[in-house]
């Protein structure tokens, strides 16, 4: 789990979600938390915790999704020695674990039916037994679960107890996407941006140029608030100047210059030489460039014309501009740097 445990931003819908969480930390009852990769789904089980009575209890983590299926009951319940093979001694499950605190279940929608069957009966009635044994005992735990999946759906689908998603849902918390955190985008950046800076020693925070703040605003954020904070770190790391506010941003670090595209089919032969033959024909002429030694100047002039048509028709959101000319945000930042189209405005 995450160990940075601040709350950056203000807008509505992200301090609405932190105000539930507030509020059904003192109720101990389950509680589900659903949201995007890198929404914080981690930060809100921790802030259920701690504002709970359990909160000098154990507070216990486990990831569904990161075990196999047939290791997530022992992982949950614990297990017997000789229990099954490899079992060589007895070992107490996560609810034992957290007896009298909080057990946080991530990505809880990857449970087979058999690990959700013995949730189930955990949850309803206090009562668990390790596997290999058949004494059971009684724990007292509150669960949080969290998942990005759609849980109603895949209980309709046959794929998810509907009964336990039932005892689950006394509170459901919503957490917005980055994109609809409206300002807060601003304020996370700066809060990482200074972070890192500090991380490196910098005497003073530069900050973001206005072209750095318009792309960061800009960006989907697919894998929001995590997302957010590598990009920002990363563009403070390499930029290396901090006298100068930041200007570049790096959204796609595996993106390379020399990617090679997908070859388009080559004509046969005879299309071909037909092909050579009209190219041999036709005058090489482009408007304003009439020589074949200026093609160069001819190719970024053309290019230069698209990309400001685009901006122009999509009134400079530079996000839309590159869907509409079939580029990735990075691609068309580096064409408006290359042809310095934001200077000359």
């Amino acid at each position: 789990m995450d160990r940075d445990v601040q709350f950056i931003g203000q807008s509505t819908a992200f301090l609405d979600a932190v105000e539930r969480a507030s509020r059904a930390a003192a109720v101990s009852r389950p509680v589900l938390v659903i949201g995007e990769r890198g929404t914080g789904k981690e930060l809100i089980a921790q802030r259920l915790h701690r504002l709970s009575p359990r909160w000098d209890e154990a507070l216990v983590t486990m990831n569904c999704a990161a075990l196999p299926e047939t290791l997530i009951e022992a992982e949950l319940f614990g297990h017997e020695a000789g229990a099954f093979t490899g079992a060589v001694k007895a070992r107490v499950g996560r609810f034992e674990e957290a007896d009298r605190g909080t057990l946080f279940l991530d990505e809880l929608g990857t449970l087979s039916m058999a690990a959700q069957e013995r949730l189930l009966r955990a949850i309803e009635y206090g009562e668990i037994a390790r596997i290999g044994s058949s004494r059971p005992s009684m724990v007292d735990v509150r669960i949080v679960a969290a998942t990005n999946a759609d849980l109603p759906r895949l209980a309709e689908e046959g794929r998810f107890r509907a009964d336990l998603l039932d005892r689950l849902s006394f509170e459901v918390i919503n957490l917005p996407p980055l994109r609809a955190r409206e300002g807060d985008v601003f304020e996370l950046a700066d809060y990482y941006g200074r972070r890192m800076a500090a991380e490196l020693e910098w005497q003073d925070w530069p900050g973001f140029s206005a072209a750095a703040l318009d792309a960061l605003d800009a960006h989907a954020w697919p894998g929001n608030v995590r997302e957010l904070r590598n990009v920002v770190e990363r563009a403070v790391y390499r930029w290396g100047l901090e006298d100068e506010p930041i200007a570049e941003i790096v959204f796609d670090p595996f993106e390379s210059p020399w990617h090679r595209p997908a070859l388009s089919p080559q004509p046969r032969n005879a299309e071909r030489e037909d092909a050579s033959a009209a190219q041999a024909a036709s005058p090489a002429t482009v408007p304003g460039h009439e020589s074949v030694e200026d093609l160069r100047g001819a190719v970024d002039a053309y290019e230069s014309g698209l990309v400001r048509s685009a901006l122009e028709r999509h009134r400079w959101n530079q996000r839309r501009a590159a869907a509409a000319l079939g580029l990735t945000y990075d691609q068309i930042r580096h064409c408006i740097r290359k042809h310095r189209i934001m200077e000359s405005e």
